[in-house]
């Protein structure tokens, strides 16, 4: 297991969490409720949305992508910006003990369950696509 690995398995849940919310977002267009909830759910789906390009970013950090390429894709400017920006957390998640790595990057498998029941015809078809990456190391 590597750090990469796990923050990839993390922005899957992050990317599964944001799906259900988008959903039942979805849901309850027709329901009457307050400006204020629909903008606090809005903003919620927002807030998520920021986490998880926050963790695939630490994942290619993690994975070795240079700061330029990282900063281009961000749409920002600044390579030395963003990387004091995500430089605590790399170097955090690249000191986590193997045996912490293993204990939080268990549920793939759930990840790959959850992927099969929702995916539609013109998604990849992939059956173990978090899982698979279990077998990188």
């Amino acid at each position: 297991m590597t750090p990469e690995i796990l923050a990839r398995i993390t922005a899957a849940r992050a990317a599964r969490d944001l799906s259900d919310l988008a959903r039942q977002a979805l849901a309850t267009t027709a329901e009457t409720t307050s400006p204020t909830e629909r903008i606090h759910a809005a903003r919620r789906l927002r807030q998520m949305a920021n986490e998880l390009v926050d963790v695939v970013v630490l994942a290619e950090a993690l994975g070795g992508a240079s700061w330029e390429e990282i900063t281009k894709a961000l749409g920002r400017r600044e390579p030395g910006t963003v990387e004091r920006e995500f430089r605590d957390d790399v170097a955090e998640w690249s000191r986590l003990p193997e045996d912490r790595m293993e204990a939080a990057a268990a549920g793939a498998e759930d990840l790959d369950q959850w992927y099969a029941r929702h995916r539609e015809d013109h998604d990849p078809a992939s059956p173990s696509p978090v899982s698979d990456l279990l077998n990188r190391r």
